[in-house]
């Protein structure tokens, strides 16, 4: 896990008197799962937006921002000084996250990054500390965005991305650039491989703490495009971009104790058992009891749920197992690296409120003591298992129907999500397609 910010605020201080950074981006994401904030000069950080804030208007940038339902006028975005890091993908630029307030000083509960932070605390009332981290896939085209967006976004050509190692040397450039910006932004890259799909890689991150999970995930895809875009290529996070496989997300998540000791691990009877903890269990059954309740913030998106197809390799059985990627939920790993990992959230997931929801699912079930049903042996697409929600629409209304979610979340951030599910759903209800318009432009 990694200790302090990724750049000291008195180093920070030395890049600005040495004109190396002239540019602070601070940023918060919204519940859309997108970056949002102002570029401001250095010195103005320094003087003032680090101790006073800086006033936004969430709706502006994204109309899906006001899914937060704050009060009207301006909030206030307070920069977390220990998510300052380098932003080595713009010029002398550096970046900054941050949490929202309103007017009167209290936090504004229903932003994402709040979402997360109240489930960590839930998990240190219970005398537990949460860590995780978030292995994503994306699509790399040879074409760049301007192009793409020339062709409006269909038929573009992926560069390589096949089965073999060899294949993915076509794109190695801009992967390797990923890799090492990634570093140089603070965040620590275990592997990237071509996941066999033509132009689709996956990449994998270090554990840490949730809350910097989350922000580095957010880091990372701000670099990504902007990279991709410098390398004359694009990229997309896209749950599902056409008939191929979509771009997965896998979390990961382990418990320690508050002093750092082993809660997933029963060290004590592991010569006589599976070595995994009564704590465990009841974390993973719980995971598995409200995912079906919980879906809406593993998938947001109308295109969420292209991905959970029949014919998709995306596991959408409410199971468990312990090798290959048939079920929901996947353990891995032995006494200190033993983790369960969530397989259904695509990539394009809030990373703050899926992560929010598979603690606040491992917590329910810590507190009821339930127990850990079998793991799944066979098929997963075998009739009569249950299963997520297949649209965006069933998700909604599982989610507002749910009493998980509102004692896990509150009643505030349960109409967040419910809002901001239906602003998606109204702009994709008003959208004309390409499907229907070859379908029905010549009806004679």
């Amino acid at each position: 896990m990694t200790d302090g910010p990724a750049l000291e605020l008195d180093e920070f201080e030395r890049l600005v008197n040495s004109g190396h950074v002239d540019t602070v981006l601070v940023v918060w994401t919204d519940p859309g799962g997108r970056l949002q904030g102002e570029r401001v000069h250095a010195r103005h950080f320094s003087e003032q937006v680090l101790a006073g804030g800086l006033n936004v208007e969430p709706g502006r940038a994204d109309p899906s921002a006001v899914a937060l339902a704050a009060p009207s006028g301006s909030l206030v975005l307070r920069p977390d000084p220990a998510t300052l890091r380098p932003a080595p993908w713009l010029a002398g630029s550096v970046m900054v996250q941050g949490d929202l307030f309103r007017a009167d000083g209290l936090p504004v509960r229903t932003a994402p990054r709040q979402v997360l932070a109240a489930q960590v605390k839930e998990a240190a009332d219970l005398g537990v500390v949460p860590s995780g981290a978030i292995s994503v896939q994306f699509t790399v085209f040879g074409s760049g965005y301007a192009e793409a967006a020339g062709r409006n976004w269909t038929g573009l050509t992926e560069a390589g991305g096949g089965a073999g190692l060899g294949s993915s040397s076509i794109d190695e450039d801009l992967l390797r650039d990923l890799r090492q910006t990634a570093y140089n932004a603070g965040l620590t890259v275990h592997s990237s491989h071509g996941t066999g799909v033509a132009g689709q890689y996956d990449l994998s991150f270090q554990h840490d703490d949730l809350i910097r999970t989350a922000d580095d995930h957010m880091a990372f895809r701000s670099a990504a495009s902007e990279l991709a875009h410098r390398h004359e290529k694009s990229l997309t996070f896209m749950a599902r971009y056409d008939d191929r496989p979509g771009n997965g997300a896998r979390l990961s998540m382990s418990l320690r104790g508050l002093d750092g000791s082993l809660v997933f691990s029963d060290t004590a009877n592991q010569d006589f058992s599976d070595g995994r903890s009564a704590v465990f269990r009841s974390f993973v059954a719980g995971v598995l009891a409200t995912l079906r309740d919980f879906t809406l913030l593993y998938a947001p998106t109308v295109n969420s749920y292209k991905r959970f197809r029949p014919d998709g390799a995306a596991p959408t059985a409410i199971t468990w197992g312990e090798g290959g990627t048939a079920s929901a939920l996947r353990v891995a790993g032995r006494g200190e690296t033993l983790r369960v990992q969530n397989r259904v959230p695509g990539a394009d997931a809030n990373p703050y409120l899926a992560q929010a929801a598979m603690l606040a699912g491992g917590l329910y079930g810590i507190r009821a003591g339930l127990p850990l049903e079998q793991p799944l042996i066979g098929d997963s697409r075998a009739p009569g298992l249950a299963r997520v929600p297949a649209s965006l629409a069933a998700a909604r209304q599982t989610f507002a129907g749910s009493d998980l979610a509102r004692n896990a979340f509150g009643e505030d951030v349960v109409a967040m999500c419910l809002r901001a599910a239906d602003a998606e759903l109204d702009a994709f209800d008003a959208a004309v397609t390409d499907w229907e318009r070859r379908r029905g432009f010549d009806m004679h």
